[in-house]
């Protein structure tokens, strides 16, 4: 199993006009492929007077189930150079679909490939980002007093705070990188002078921010 992996976090939209033709372009995370269909049809739907929707998508972690389409463009010019950029930009669990209203100026085939591509890129590269790793869940208790300094000392870390429960005592739920379970634990006793219990939930992949 892949130890880490990126992907978007939600949705980005953007727009742009090239050559008097509208292009806007959608990305979203996917976890699968009944997610990415889903997606796909969502959009189509929503920009269904467009004269196209191509789109390509990577629903798995390792980057190996993909599939694009040109929906109407000469072969070649639009699926593939969107999946093409997904794929240089290494992102996994991702589809793209860019929607085109034709603005009566023919682009040719190299122009169309330069646009959707271009469009796809910049689309990505605005995205936000998130890398999916080994996570430890663990659940931390402290005493009211303490609550402060366990607060400043999660948000000081890299890791990622899930929930807080205000009990008899007060607990914090956390995802960390399994890397670095031990120094994390090891600087929390020591910030807190060990007066801290603390217990490892599980382990699954969790989106990391960038």
């Amino acid at each position: 199993m892949t130890e880490k992996y990126t992907s978007v976090a939600g949705e980005t939209a953007t727009e742009k006009i090239i050559e008097k033709s509208r292009f806007i372009t959608t990305s979203r995370r996917v976890e699968n492929e009944a997610a990415a269909k889903e997606f796909i049809a969502e959009i189509s739907k929503k920009y269904s007077d467009a004269t196209h929707n191509c789109y390509a998508y990577v629903c798995d972690r390792l980057g190996n189930f993909l599939r694009f389409s040109d929906d109407g463009e000469p072969q070649g010019t639009a699926g593939m150079p969107i999946l093409e950029v997904i794929k240089s930009k290494r992102l996994s669990e991702v589809a793209v679909v860019v929607t085109r209203y034709f603005g009566g100026i023919k682009l040719g085939a190299g122009g169309l490939l330069r646009a959707y591509s271009g469009c796809a890129a910049e689309n990505l590269d605005m995205a936000k980002k998130v890398v999916f790793e080994t996570c430890s869940e663990i659940k931390i208790t402290v005493d009211y007093p303490l609550t402060d300094a366990t607060t400043r000392f999660i948000s000081d870390s890299s890791a990622a705070l899930l929930n807080t429960e205000y009990l008899n005592e007060v607990i914090f739920t956390v995802a960390v990188r399994r890397a670095e379970e031990g120094e994390f634990l090891s600087a929390l006793k020591s910030c807190l002078n060990g007066k801290v219990r603390y217990e490892k939930l599980k382990e699954y992949f969790f989106p990391f921010e960038t």
